[in-house]
């Protein structure tokens, strides 16, 4: 049976309560992205003690960190700079610390009317942070976001071929590409297979702009996505975020319909 993980914020931003409901859950898998309202890697050594803590009483697996660096605009170079030469090499530090070795980014905010040959800057600074990323023996993951260079399977495929570093991949979110002029299943990641190495879960009726609501009630065709994941055998494990109020409630329903198509899809292989 694949893994099943949570974001820990998506079930609570006290990462107390999110690791003993999570494990109340029998889940071991956890990303970690915001803990008591710090952005990773900006956590207090406490709560990273506790988070080892736990690992080596529980057998847990941090799968990744996310420190949401490289949103900002291309053009905006101070901020860049600090994510690639602060934030970057302090959420690796982290990341080796907690035993993980997955770091999510994202792809850069798309401005209208940008030119085209920003699109080499945005490879030329993927491909410094995939090579910092490599020193600590870590893959940065990706994650495609509307309104970004990488929005689409398609788009953030090309790129990551085209910046061609072993250490640079992708988390793919199809919740995040529905809505684009791409349909996430089976398109965009028909596209972008050979890169995935971590799954965000989540479900949307029109834009996760405008909203989220419980797996199975959006336009997400997650039927044929875990099936196709499962089928692949691309992941080992899968990451829900949740992303809609209550969390705690709507966490605890998208992992009972996540175990059910999972099931289902194993069954069927």
């Amino acid at each position: 049976m694949m893994r099943i993980g949570f974001v820990t914020d998506e079930i609570s931003d006290d990462v107390r309560e999110a690791l003993a409901t999570g494990l109340s859950w029998g889940i071991k898998d956890y990303e970690l992205r915001v803990i008591e309202g710090k952005r990773i890697p900006d956590i207090s050594e406490q709560n990273i003690q506790f988070l080892l803590a736990q690992q080596a009483q529980h057998g847990l697996r941090y799968t990744a960190l996310s420190p949401g660096i490289f949103k900002a605009p291309i053009e905006n170079a101070s901020t860049i700079r600090h994510e690639l030469e602060e934030v970057l090499p302090q959420t690796l530090q982290l990341a080796r610390r907690l035993h993980s070795n997955l770091v999510i980014v994202f792809g850069f905010k798309r401005e209208a009317h940008e030119p085209a040959e920003n699109r080499e800057r945005v490879k030329e600074i993927f491909a410094k942070a995939a090579q910092r990323a490599a020193e600590f023996d870590i893959t940065l993951a990706v994650e495609n976001e509307p309104g970004f260079w990488c929005d689409t399977g398609s788009n953030t495929a090309k790129i990551l071929l085209e910046v061609n570093h072993p250490n640079l991949r992708a988390n793919w979110d199809p919740a995040n590409a529905y809505g684009t002029d791409e349909l996430p299943y089976p398109d965009g990641y028909r596209h972008l297979r050979p890169f995935i190495v971590n799954l965000h879960i989540k479900d949307t009726p029109d834009s996760t702009l405008k909203t989220c609501v419980p797996v199975g009630e959006g336009q997400v065709d997650w039927g044929g996505q875990l099936e196709a994941v499962v089928k692949d055998g691309i992941l080992d494990h899968v990451t829900i975020e949740t992303h809609c109020l209550p969390l705690k409630e709507n966490s605890a329903l998208n992992l009972q319909r996540v175990r059910e198509i999972l099931s289902r899809s194993m069954a069927a292989q």
